[in-house]
């Protein structure tokens, strides 16, 4: 073989550096404030001004162009059908491991999309609310790996992004707690005809095995019309979520209604190894198994360096 041929390997993305990247914000501007970026920020993530402006404006920019893209050809598709549907939301997703900052990236692009202009209806979704209770993962001896496909209660999950895409409202979506690691009985949040639908999960881009019979097998997936990876190296994301854990312990962990309430009043030494052990049993477990595999599947991927900034990022070809 042509010593060539391997460097020449058609790579299905376009990779730009930051500061490359950064210049495809041209004129779109900036609408959110430095005290309002700092309420989107998760406790341990890096988020500022310059963050929103370099990385964060040229999504919302390329974005918007993808959103009204997809409008006309809906538009098209209807006149070519003679139908006359309802509203189609625009549905991305949003991925990556545990601690990577999804949920920071998340409530980033609901922010800066809700003041596009004319002012879109955003909602905002996270998959910890199809998990199945923490009794159901008991029974079934799931708790060690709790956020990993199985453990979620995919039938409702596929429902509700069904119900959305079909333009049925309200729609219901479960409650979950991270006080008391569990979902809420009888508590629902309800999403009615949004514009646009982020949802954010650590599995949204997982796969299914294909039947031998050639029948439709839905997965999460399938209903994305844009999906974001967040990514960043395995021994990055583990230090990220030890300080995640330490800062917990010393907050939200002190609540006597804590799951993780045992956690509190661990030494530093103590908590370390804790937080490194349940990283390897079982966030480490489901990244290697689950979540990385699905990165090639995502239209962007941002990865991050060790300070939580994003160095790259890859936007598949069309």
């Amino acid at each position: 073989m042509d010593s060539r041929a391997e460097q020449q390997q058609y790579n299905p993305y376009r990779v730009f550096p930051r500061a490359e990247w950064a210049k495809l914000r041209h004129d779109m501007p900036m609408t959110l404030a430095a005290n309002e970026i700092a309420a989107l920020r998760s406790m341990h993530d890096r988020l500022d001004l310059v963050e929103v402006e370099e990385i964060y404006l040229p999504l919302s920019r390329l974005l918007s162009i993808y959103v009204a893209s997809m409008q006309r050809l809906f538009v098209a598709q209807r006149q070519f059908l003679g139908i006359h549907d309802r509203k189609v939301p625009y549905i991305i997703g949003v991925a990556g491991s545990v601690a990577v900052g999804k949920s920071t990236t998340a409530r980033v692009l609901q922010a800066l999309l809700a003041r596009w202009s004319p002012r879109p209806k955003v909602e905002l979704v996270t998959t910890d609310g199809f998990l199945f209770p923490n009794a159901v993962l008991e029974r079934r001896g799931l708790m060690q790996k709790k956020g990993f496909p199985e453990s979620y209660d995919l039938p409702v999950l596929l429902s509700f992004l069904s119900d959305i895409k079909a333009g049925r409202a309200p729609v219901r979506a479960p409650v979950y707690s991270h006080l008391t690691y569990d979902i809420v009985p009888h508590n629902w949040i309800e999403v009615s005809q949004p514009d646009i639908l982020i949802v954010e999960g650590v599995n949204v881009l997982q796969t299914g095995p294909l039947p031998r019979d050639g029948r439709a097998v839905p997965v999460v997936s399938d209903f994305f019309d844009f999906s974001v990876y967040l990514d960043a190296e395995e021994p990055v994301l583990r230090d990220w979520y030890v300080t995640r854990f330490l800062a917990l312990r010393d907050s939200a962990f002190q609540d006597p209604r804590s799951y993780f309430n045992r956690y509190a009043l661990l030494s530093d030494d103590e908590a370390i190894a804790t937080a490194i052990a349940i990283w390897e049993r079982t966030n480490r477990a489901n990244l290697e198994d689950n979540i990385l595999p699905t990165r090639p599947r995502a239209n962007l991927i941002l990865k991050k360096g060790a300070d939580h900034v994003v160095e790259q990022v890859a936007l598949r070809r069309l």
